[in-house]
């Protein structure tokens, strides 16, 4: 019970594709598929013929043109063949784009042969369906993706850090330069900051003693502009060459001068070009950087205070028949102290609804009985202040369920075929508990020469033809628009083609009923000026 070949063959016996599934030599198996199209006889109804060795199972296509064939043994099961054949015969138009000549499976004749070995292993039936198929031979790794997307989290979170901190390092530049001397600031040759107290006394001169040899030594040296800069790093200067220098604005004449207007100007029109270009380049606040001038404007800062954010990750698995899975939600309240440090001895208080199925868990140093009994979130040791500078999350809590009633965003879709196309229907229907903003629901689709042809949609729509992959989008879902439907139409192919279904959103409610009722101070119970965010995400929301 075995089948020796999986084939197709033209009308005249030549062999398009044909996969062998038992040692068979070249000569043996070309001229079982040569002597096939004598023993078909027209006119009859039969599916299959057989001779004194072997068996062939067959189905006509293009016209009686082509044949799908099968060359078994004769004691193999005769209906098993007939459900490899009939699985084959959806297999055939799917890797071929529908065009099922001779042209199309010689262009797809490798995709073909992996999709044949998918469906028969040593000359036997696996029992798989066709969206199995597809997924095997498509390699497609849920691990690999969930791998890439963290990987790019903390890529992304990086760049955040970094350019937190460069914004930090240039607002110190600016501070700098604005307390500096009355005479200003001179750029170029160290840097040198004329204190300006009486005609004597300067401040110090920006070399490095021991790069420039003049560590140790006592004396020194007059510089161009009148510095006389002495042995540890000091330097002196009388008071009319001070100030003219200060008068010429020039610039010194030899040296790197880094912050110049030249350099600022030429740099600006660098970032203009990029900017024009597509790039994305904050240009505002490093012009104000390199070329800060007296009486310009001042470049925004982060906010000061305590910053508490809160946000709700959500993995869903959805059934494309109906019903769900399983979902959960995974919740943090993230406390960043951003102002000075006496901000940093403060208790938080949590207001927090019924929240029924909901398991909270605290920090480890937060004082457990006070967050039980109170509701207030403080350090065990109240004469401790919080860490400063960088988040600390301290509470989480977690809820899982399948009552699909709790699902934000229910997904249904309902595919059909007929006339030769794919007609499918999919609609979705989201909660009253929250509003949902930038809204993508990915639906997959097979191979297509053409995009789908849309004829309904609740929003605006786009197509990957690269990752076969058609995106609905809807930037908000509220009250205006609870329910939203789609319709679209691609050649006739198998139903489980259009699954898994992904979906992602954002949304400033959570469903764990938790928000910061105030902050106050340890020290004397006084109020912390405070602020913050709620965010839901979905890290995993599919329907399978």
């Amino acid at each position: 019970m075995v089948v020796l070949a999986a084939s197709v063959v033209t009308k005249g016996g030549k062999a398009l594709v044909s996969r062998q599934y038992v040692p068979m030599t070249r000569i043996r198996i070309e001229g079982l598929l040569a002597a096939f199209p004598k023993l078909v006889s027209t006119g009859t109804q039969h599916t299959y013929v057989e001779t004194e060795n072997v068996r062939y199972v067959y189905t006509p296509m293009e016209q009686g043109q082509l044949y799908l064939l099968l060359v078994t043994n004769k004691t193999s099961n005769i209906l098993e063949d007939l459900d490899i054949l009939r699985l084959l015969g959806k297999v055939l138009p799917e890797y071929t784009q529908q065009q099922t000549d001779e042209e199309g499976i010689s262009r797809a004749a490798f995709d073909l042969i992996f999709a044949f070995d998918e469906v028969i292993a040593l000359g036997h039936k696996e029992n798989v369906t066709m969206s199995q198929v597809r997924t095997f031979t498509e390699m497609d790794s849920h691990e690999e993706k969930l791998h890439k997307m963290i990987v790019q989290s903390k890529i992304n979170d990086t760049k955040d850090v970094m350019k937190r901190k460069a914004l930090e390092i240039d607002k110190s530049k600016i501070d700098k330069g604005a307390g500096g001397s009355r005479y200003g600031r001179m750029d170029g040759m160290g840097g040198v900051g004329v204190s300006g107290m009486g005609g004597g006394g300067m401040g110090g001169s920006g070399y490095d003693d021991d790069r420039y040899g003049m560590g140790g030594r006592s004396g020194g040296y007059e510089d161009e502009l009148g510095y006389r800069v002495g042995g540890f790093g000091g330097a002196s200067m009388s008071r009319p060459k001070a100030e003219e220098a200060i008068k010429s604005q020039a610039g010194p004449t030899r040296g790197l001068k880094l912050g110049g207007p030249k350099g600022g100007t030429n740099t600006n029109k660098f970032l203009a070009s990029l900017a024009a270009e597509g790039e994305d380049v904050a240009m505002s606040m490093e012009s104000l950087a390199i070329n800060p001038k007296p009486g310009g404007g001042v470049p925004a800062v982060a906010q000061d205070g305590v910053s508490l954010k809160i946000e709700e990750k959500l993995n869903v698995t959805l059934k494309k028949d109906g019903g769900i899975e399983g979902m959960e939600v995974q919740g943090t309240m993230m406390l960043e102290i951003r102002g000075g440090e006496e901000d940093a001895f403060i208790r938080v208080g949590v207001a927090t609804g019924a929240n029924e199925g909901f398991q909270f868990k605290t920090h480890p140093n937060i004082d457990k009985q006070l967050h039980a009994e109170q509701g207030i979130l403080g350090l065990k040791d109240p004469n401790r202040p919080f860490p400063m500078g960088s988040p600390l999350g301290i509470l989480k809590w977690r809820y899982q369920t399948r009552d699909e009633s709790a699902v934000p965003l229910a997904i249904n879709c309902w595919p059909s075929v007929s006339g030769g196309e794919s007609f499918v229907s999919i609609e979705y229907e989201a909660s009253d508990r929250m509003d949902l903003h930038n809204v993508v629901i990915s639906i997959p689709l097979p191979p297509l020469r053409d995009p789908p042809q849309v004829n309904q949609v609740d929003g605006d729509f786009n197509y990957d033809g690269r990752r076969n992959v058609l995106r609905w989008e809807i930037q908000m879902i509220d009250r205006s628009n609870r329910n939203g439907s789609m319709e679209f139409a691609v050649p006739a192919t198998d139903g489980g083609n259009f699954f898994p279904i992904s979906v992602d959103f954002t949304s400033k409610q959570t469903l764990c009923d938790v928000r910061v009722a105030e902050v106050t101070r340890t020290t004397d119970g006084s109020s912390v000026k405070h602020f913050g965010e709620s965010t839901v995400v979905c890290e995993s929301y599919q329907v399978v």
